[in-house]
């Protein structure tokens, strides 16, 4: 079951994370979050980068999936001008 405590908002809008939930969650200084929040409920997502091995991954699918899509590396570097706004 997930730990519950109470915290309180500051005149800045900083909230406190309660200690007992960041060792459980094993948050340090500089984590950083997703905020969402809707109607009378606000939910923090812990965010992470990957590690190396995670994001190996992920580049091999990326390239796995855009070969089968017939991209080029033409493709790409079109496509990072055209979103940089830049011409060739």
């Amino acid at each position: 079951m997930a730990n519950v405590s109470t915290t309180k908002m500051s005149s800045k809008g900083q909230v406190v994370i309660p200690e007992k939930i960041r060792k459980q969650l094993n948050l340090k200084a500089g984590a950083q979050f997703v905020v969402v929040g809707e109607k009378d409920v606000v939910i923090l997502k812990n965010i992470a980068p990957p590690s190396l091995d995670e994001f190996d991954a992920l580049i091999a699918d990326a390239r796995k999936k855009g070969k089968q899509a017939g991209l080029k590396r033409s493709d790409i570097k079109d496509a990072i001008f055209k979103a940089r706004g830049k011409k060739k």
